[in-house]
């Protein structure tokens, strides 16, 4: 009897894993200048968020939706509730994130495969030739996803500060005159997701380990319920850069903290 288990479970785990499919973080495709995907995004019903160099001779458009943005208003979900562009003028290529890939991981167990792969949907209708890039993960494994033991996962968040919503949003616009605000973007009466310029030295990251990824800036704080918070940045990253390796990750190591420590100032 105990061999006769353990072999059901063995061809139960075997159908698993050829039933598995991988989804590719990023959709890239041939090179547009900024102007005439900005055009298209915003023809394909998409509302530009901002406009972010986000590396040297590299631009990310941020956009979303009203149907981002519902999901984003969801309690802890904010993140989700913008899309990027990568438009890299050096490399002559452009990289979405994938509604789908960002969408179960910044969504959890709230997931809803119909919005997100409507998003993809407009997407590819507006550029009609995307490829999937070789940073993907097993779909089984991206709301669940931490680099490896003893790293963070995406409920892990930092606490940056705490306060009414309309004492959070003052600090941000208050510190250094709202210089490092990119945008403030309203998900619902008490839930802010905001776009944060990070210090030169900080961002200086993406150049090290990957100009490809370059839409995993800017930063983003959302502000829900008397908090803001942060993604923890060695899940972000992580999530961002699913190729990364151990050995690349500590080329990187103090760039988590610092990141922390640029996204706390305002809400000292």
């Amino acid at each position: 009897m105990k061999k006769i288990v353990i072999t059901l479970l063995s061809f139960f785990m075997m159908a698993q894993s050829a039933f598995a499919k991988d989804i590719s973080a990023y959709l890239t495709g041939d090179y547009m200048d900024a102007k005439s995907a900005h055009e298209r995004l915003v023809n394909a019903g998409f509302e530009i968020v901002t406009e972010y160099v986000s590396v040297k001779d590299g631009l990310t458009l941020v956009f979303t939706n009203d149907a981002l943005k519902a999901e984003g208003a969801k309690p802890g979900r904010a993140h989700a509730a913008i899309l990027r562009l990568f438009v890299d003028n050096a490399e002559k290529k452009i990289s979405f994130t994938n509604p789908i890939y960002f969408g179960k991981a910044f969504m959890q167990d709230d997931y809803k495969a119909e919005v997100f792969e409507t998003q993809l949907a407009a997407i590819n209708k507006a550029f009609p030739v995307l490829n999937d890039s070789a940073d993907k993960l097993d779909e089984d494994d991206i709301a669940g996803y931490h680099f490896m033991m003893g790293m963070p996962y995406y409920e892990d968040n930092d606490l940056l500060g705490e306060g009414t919503t309309a004492e959070l949003l003052k600090k941000t616009e208050q510190y250094k005159k709202g210089k490092g605000v990119l945008f403030t973007l309203k998900l619902s009466d008490d839930s802010y997701l905001i776009g944060y310029d990070l210090s030169k030295r900080t961002k200086k990251f993406v150049k090290k380990i990957g100009r490809s990824n370059g839409a995993v800036l800017p930063y983003c704080i959302s502000i829900e319920n008397g908090k803001a918070t942060a993604m923890e940045a060695k899940y972000y990253l992580a999530v961002s850069y699913p190729l990364l390796s151990m050995t690349e990750f500590t080329t990187i190591a103090t760039v988590p903290g610092a990141i922390k420590k640029d996204l706390t100032k305002p809400f000292k």
